[in-house]
């Protein structure tokens, strides 16, 4: 089983549940439409990965995302996360009214920095996402179509979180191609304050 790092230790993971179409801007590059419930789908512990990949089968995207870990009933660290996504596969997919794991759930899919230990998971925490230093991505919490909170409710109203979880709170708009080679440096802040930075080069 695959594990991600929390405060120097590490922590195996049973699933990722995945908010999708949490940022309006990001729901309107993609030409979607906002849903009535909040948009969910899961990914397994297969998917994470601390390797960064460009190319499985097609080209991939990238999207940047504030990640939450699950323990003892609330979210208690957090980190950044790389959801990455077969667009191609997932357009011919939705087209089709099939479901998205495919071109969502696949292995590698789940690219996430250390997590570091919060008090408030309503703080206002920001996200970036650089490429080749050159910013692609940002977004915070105050953006989310369901903060937090709402998210966890909203989770536990139908499904059962044991502690290790990740939760993705969904992607702000800049989405875009994986290219070999490039430089991702993902990181987040709390009142402009910088908790945590990490940065993967795409193979």
């Amino acid at each position: 089983m695959n594990k991600v790092t929390i405060n120097n230790s590490f922590i195996t993971p049973s699933k990722i549940v995945c908010v999708g179409r949490n940022y309006v801007e990001h729901i309107a590059e993609l030409g979607n439409e906002v849903s009535e419930n909040m948009v969910v789908f899961i990914k397994p512990n297969s998917a994470i990965s601390n390797e960064l990949l460009s190319n499985l089968d097609e080209p991939l995207h990238f999207e940047g995302e504030i990640c939450f870990l699950y323990q003892q009933g609330a979210f208690t660290a957090i980190g950044f996360g790389l959801d990455l996504t077969k667009r191609q596969l997932q357009s011919t997919l939705k087209e089709k009214g099939l479901p998205w794991e495919r071109a969502k759930s696949f292995d590698g899919s789940a690219v996430f920095s250390k997590f570091v230990s919060i008090a408030n998971i309503e703080s206002n925490f920001d996200i970036k996402l650089s490429i080749n230093n050159q910013l692609k991505q940002e977004g915070s919490i105050m953006d989310m179509i369901y903060k937090p909170l709402a998210i966890l409710q909203e989770i536990q109203s139908f499904m059962t979180l044991v502690d290790g979880d990740i939760v993705m709170t969904g992607t702000p708009k800049g989405v875009g191609v994986i290219n070999a080679g490039d430089s991702f440096t993902g990181s987040i802040s709390n009142n402009g304050e910088n908790i945590l930075s990490t940065t993967w080069v795409a193979q």
